[in-house]
């Protein structure tokens, strides 16, 4: 018996310790995401992607705050969250914020009815002013948080984090609760100003200076080269006649074409910081610059760094995210049913 003991003994705590390894593993990345969603399709093949890696429980989404000051942009976000199973995820707007313009991208999806007069992607926010305002719910989303337990990963307009922390008691809580903050922002590869840099420049400026926690980049240069391939478009959405960002895609690009898929570079390095899926630059701090462009200067103690594609992995990630995005939802997505559009 002592013999068997001592033979098996050693294999069970390595098995026990392995179990443990994975269970502390397989701890979800507890995601927010600050998007301008409306304003290019990338916004919602990203959300589609942090679905289709909840599903595999890399990441519990908690929140989702939206700086484009339109009333259809948290409904079509709300409805993306209903078609793949997640109707309760909370949602937070801007207000007195950036691209107010209406978004056919949004109203599309948002205003489709069946031939019975139903919506086709049911939902329960019927325009903005029914959900919170974004500061507010994002205060109430991190004080629930244990500390340096957040990810937050901002695709659109510093608007909600710079006003989030432009007091002590925010950069406070964000210092306590987040422990990174993934940015698509700038152009780290030429002088040049970038969307969701410029178009709230003030903002921008002060979360340089304001936020606490360390802080990732994924520059225009990524997403322009890392496109979304058309042809997963075309068929790798067989599996229904009705999905909301394909709709989306379609009515945005207008066109059939590979179409840069900037923010779902950020989201995909929050989620998996240590898939080696990019190199990185040295620390440093990020300002900026002249004319709104984003100026990066090296410095050991900086909190910024940015992201760097490696050589041959364009089409890995390509791949890669348009297998995501096109996952199915866990259950059957619920739609009225009608024909997905068609160029």
């Amino acid at each position: 018996m002592d013999k068997l003991y001592s033979r098996f003994c050693p294999a069970i705590l390595l098995g026990l310790l392995f179990t443990g390894m994975q269970a502390s593993a397989a701890e979800p990345v507890r995601l927010i995401l600050d998007t301008d969603m409306g304003n290019d399709c990338d916004d919602a093949l990203a959300l589609a992607m942090i679905h289709a890696l909840e599903n595999r429980n890399e990441v519990h989404l908690l929140a989702v705050t939206i700086t484009k000051d339109n009333r259809d942009a948290a409904p079509f976000v709300d409805l993306v969250n209903h078609f793949y199973g997640r109707p309760d995820v909370p949602i937070g707007v801007v207000h007195d914020g950036k691209t107010p313009k209406d978004a056919p991208m949004l109203k599309v999806p948002v205003e489709r009815r069946d031939a019975h007069g139903n919506f086709v992607y049911p939902r329960r926010l019927h325009d903005g002013s029914q959900a919170p305002e974004a500061v507010e719910l994002l205060t109430r989303i991190l004080s629930q948080q244990p500390d340096g337990s957040v990810t937050i990963a901002q695709i659109g307009f510093s608007t909600n984090l710079a006003r989030l922390v432009a007091t002590p008691p925010g950069r406070l809580l964000a210092a306590q609760k987040v422990k990174a903050l993934y940015l698509m922002a700038g152009n780290f590869q030429k002088s040049q100003p970038e969307y969701n840099v410029f178009t709230d420049a003030p903002a921008f400026h002060d979360l340089m200076k304001n936020w606490p926690t360390p802080i990732i980049f994924s520059g225009f240069e990524i997403g322009l080269v890392i496109t979304y391939p058309m042809e997963s478009i075309e068929k790798d959405f067989a599996w229904t006649t009705d999905h909301p960002v394909v709709e989306a895609y379609k009515v945005y690009v207008g066109k059939p074409e590979d179409h840069p898929n900037w923010d779902s570079t950020a989201v995909l390095e929050a989620i998996r910081p240590d898939r080696g899926y990019f190199d990185f630059s040295p620390a440093g701090n990020v300002e900026l610059g002249e004319k709104d462009t984003t100026t990066f200067t090296p410095d050991a103690n900086g909190k910024c760094r940015y992201l760097i594609l490696k050589p041959g992995q364009v089409s890995r990630l390509r791949e890669l995210i348009a297998l995501l995005v096109s996952e199915p939802p866990q259950k059957a997505p619920l739609t009225a049913g009608s024909q997905r559009l068609a160029f």
